[in-house]
């Protein structure tokens, strides 16, 4: 299959054609919910809550409610492996990146070039391309994530040492809780006592008890109608944010254009390249799902702690306010053109 036919299949495939019109329409819809008065300038934060608090935990959950083979679980190990690596590497290559500015400016536009809105932004869109074996991948990628936001990430703005709150932060956060709940539950099920599940052909399954959208039916499925709110609401979050915020300031802000380009665009083709070379060396093998998830966890915009970071420490506010209104932009247009990237390098056969 040539590059056209492939490019071709991507963009004629439904499911992805379902998930990127979803994702922009959505936004524009929240956008103009926003410009036309029928969301208030406290909408996106009240979504955003319910989304981190409610809609994204239980994905993140469920998404571990599935059976485990050796497959899957190496697979696993290996994002969870690259999820820290990867952040070690970005602290160190950030820094050539913005040797041209100095101080606060510097500091600021390195962690939002490390840190993007993977939970918020990212995995919605994963959920809505790979389904739940892609938000299982993106759960645990994201370990890597919170740990070093919340430890390098806080220093590095705040110029302090590491603080209790920042750990409890880390550990105590909704989405932590469930991604390591659930990920427990994956990889120990076996060991778990179990029950014995009749099938509706009348076979009988045995399950650990915990497996509850086997064992007990009547509790996952509220936690399904919960994580299906999870990627809409972001959405219309992410556009309502948008409709309140001047475009042309932060579109003339030149700095935040090139940390745009840097943050959405060489941030994930940095994982590309090192990520094809451990897999053809057998180093980290990546499947092509595991590689798609990644890349649009990469290719996110401003994690909103970051920006928060920047805001509260004083450090260019206004930069990491226009950074974070330019970023989200360029990943929304970027989303389509990724996709079709991740196919053509995925036909190449370097990852399986």
């Amino acid at each position: 299959m040539n590059m056209f036919e492939i490019i071709q299949t991507t963009l004629t495939d439904k499911n992805i054609q379902s998930a990127i019109t979803s994702t922009i329409f959505i936004i524009l819809l929240g956008f103009f919910c926003r410009k036309k008065g029928i969301f208030n300038d406290q909408i996106g934060k009240m979504l955003s809550k319910v989304v981190l608090t409610v809609a994204l935990p239980a994905m993140a959950f469920t998404s571990f409610l599935m059976d485990i083979d050796q497959k899957t679980l190496s697979e696993g190990m290996n994002i969870l492996i690259w999820g820290l690596l990867i952040y070690i590497i970005l602290i160190f290559v950030s820094k050539p990146m913005y040797l041209k500015y100095k101080g606060d400016k510097q500091d600021t536009l390195r962690v939002l070039t490390i840190f993007g809105s993977t939970t918020f932004f990212g995995i919605p869109i994963v959920g809505a391309i790979y389904g739940p074996e892609g938000v299982l991948y993106a759960s645990i990628f994201n370990i890597g994530y919170r740990i070093f936001l919340y430890s390098y990430g806080y220093i590095k703005m705040s110029g302090l040492k590491m603080e209790a709150k920042n750990i409890k932060e880390m550990f105590l956060n909704p989405i932590v809780i469930a991604t390591f709940l659930g990920l427990f539950i994956w990889m120990f099920q076996g060991y778990l006592p179990q029950v014995a599940v009749a099938a509706a052909d009348g076979t009988i399954s045995n399950f650990g008890f915990l497996r509850i959208d086997q064992t007990a039916v009547w509790l996952y499925k509220p936690m399904t109608y919960l994580s299906g709110l999870a990627s809409p609401l972001a959405w219309l979050s992410i556009g309502a944010t948008l409709g309140a915020v001047n475009f042309k300031t932060a579109i003339t802000d030149r700095t935040s254009l090139f940390y745009s380009v840097n943050k959405i665009v060489f941030v994930p083709i940095i994982n590309i390249v090192i990520l094809a070379i451990l897999s053809l060396t057998g180093i980290l093998p990546m499947s092509a799902v595991s590689l798609g998830v990644i890349v649009i966890m990469m290719a996110t915009p401003t994690a909103t702690v970051a920006a928060a970071y920047a805001i509260s420490f004083d450090k260019d506010a206004l930069l990491a306010s226009n950074a974070s209104l330019l970023s989200t932009i360029t990943a929304v247009v970027m989303i389509p053109i990724w996709i079709v990237a991740i196919n053509l390098i995925s036909s190449t056969g370097i990852f399986g």
